[in-house]
């Protein structure tokens, strides 16, 4: 990838998204990041100077095409970097429409939406998509019903748009970390009922070197899925 690619990421307040946002913003990358509200925008701009962003809740989609209306969206995108996510355990016996609606709208619906908005930005630069899924992407697990059924949803998500936009050039990645050392893996651990150990986990490092991985490789391939599992 071109250097001064521009790269539009969410998810880049903590754990990986972070981990990810320094790394491009250190080589010299342009990064657009998206924020839930103008707060939390300026605390990103702050952490990344010369970072431009992107303002829309991702719980709510229906509200993100009009909260982009009134926004300079990028001209160039060339990777579009799916990494914010949210997770809220429970038996399949005690969730609410609630609870899994709003899994289901930020881990996947909010994905589509925009990845539907970057869409000709990324078929003009034969860009790439990644999407940050999970472990429970491929296996659910006791308790993680909604959370696992949302990253099934961005596993099917990912492989129809890479079958749809192959022949505009666009890539499409799906990586699926293990246990990640994140405030995400902290509140796991909380629900869990469990004593949070960090070290125990992957570093958010490790993951961020497996997307730039993907992002980096030669025009003539692209890795479709990759599973990142804890080395300890």
């Amino acid at each position: 990838m071109a250097h001064m690619a521009t790269h539009v990421i969410t998810g880049a307040g903590s754990g990986i998204g972070a981990a990810v946002a320094r790394r491009l913003h250190a080589r010299g990358d342009e990064l657009v990041l998206h924020a839930r509200d103008a707060g939390r925008a300026k605390e990103l701009a702050a952490t990344f100077p010369g970072a431009r962003t992107l303002v829309g809740d991702l719980s709510d989609p229906d509200k993100l095409s009009w909260a982009f209306s009134h926004q300079s969206l990028p001209d160039r995108v060339d990777s579009l970097l799916h990494i914010a996510g949210v997770v809220d355990l429970g038996r399949v016996g005690d969730l609410t429409p609630k609870t899994w609606r709003h899994q289901l709208n930020v881990n996947l619906i909010s994905p589509a939406e925009l990845t539907r908005h970057f869409l000709p930005q990324l078929r003009a630069t034969h860009g790439h998509v990644i999407f940050v899924n999970s472990g429970a992407g491929l296996n659910a697990h006791a308790d993680w019903s909604a959370y696992a059924a949302s990253k099934h949803g961005l596993k099917a998500l990912a492989d129809s748009l890479r079958h749809e936009e192959h022949g505009h050039g666009v890539r499409v990645t799906s990586v699926y970390p293990g246990r990640t050392a994140s405030p995400m893996q902290a509140k796991v651990h909380q629900q869990e009922g469990k004593t949070y150990d960090e070290s125990q986990w992957i570093d958010p490092e490790s993951v961020a070197t497996t997307i730039l991985t993907a992002l980096d490789l030669p025009r003539d391939a692209e890795i479709n899925d990759v599973t990142v599992r804890p080395g300890r």
